[in-house]
């Protein structure tokens, strides 16, 4: 089943800013870190390389470019996340999917490729390959949808039938025509499928409850009791 949002609950399950499980996803590995800490360490000594070399009047500037660089490991996950975040919201019409998984499979996917020469000089090109989880998602109504994770050790849990719960964007009100869906909630085992976790999850999951108890069919009526006759 396939929910219309409004604007305003779509912009609270995706927030415009990087949330805190947004930030340590942007952070990356220790490598990753340490990048950054190169690039703020470098970006100081420029700063202190002009502010020898430059007139006192351009002070404010010096300061400014040292504070930006010298904090570039601690804002920079903040503005990536917030980009990838920009994406999906950029869309107009946003829909909550309450469907099931069709079908889930690993594969093993090249995410890219490196050029070095071997011993006897020759150009090799080496593949970095990644195991990766295919899941395929639809509903009753026909709508089905295909996204690709980092394969991870709890995966090997999801079968075909578990539900599946996702948010869908889309530029048509009626959202027939779907650009872009976020990661997946797999209730019966409060699992998140995701590359990238766009959703705020506690909100997400209290959404989820709410739309269950609002759209549940009703229960049947109560079946009378036939009186029985008593016998003269």
């Amino acid at each position: 089943m396939l929910i219309p949002l409004t604007r305003a609950k779509f912009e609270e399950l995706v927030p415009r800013f990087a949330t805190g499980e947004q930030y340590r996803y942007a952070s990356g590995k220790l490598p990753d870190f340490l990048r950054r800490l190169l690039i703020s360490v470098v970006g100081l000594l420029v700063a202190f390389f002009f502010r020898a070399i430059l007139p006192e009047s351009f002070a404010i500037l010096e300061f400014l470019l040292g504070i930006t660089t010298g904090l570039y490991w601690l804002w920079s996950p903040i503005y990536w996340a917030s980009r990838r975040n920009a994406e999906i919201r950029r869309y107009p019409y946003a829909g909550f999917l309450q469907g099931e998984v069709l079908d889930a499979f690993p594969s093993e996917e090249v995410i890219g490729t490196e050029e070095t020469v071997n011993k006897r000089g020759e150009l090799v090109v080496i593949e970095n390959r990644e195991r990766r989880l295919n899941l395929e998602i639809g509903d009753e109504e026909g709508f089905t949808t295909f996204l690709q994770v980092p394969l991870q050790q709890a995966h090997r849990a999801i079968r075909p039938g578990d539900r599946a719960e996702l948010l869908v964007v889309s530029y048509r009100p009626d959202l027939s025509r779907i650009e872009m869906v976020s990661d997946v909630y797999l209730s019966d085992y409060s699992l998140w499928v995701s590359d990238y976790p766009y959703v705020r999850r506690d909100m997400f999951v209290e959404v989820s409850h709410r739309l269950d108890q609002e759209y549940a069919p009703p229960p049947p009526p109560p079946r009378r009791r036939r009186r029985s006759q008593s016998r003269r």
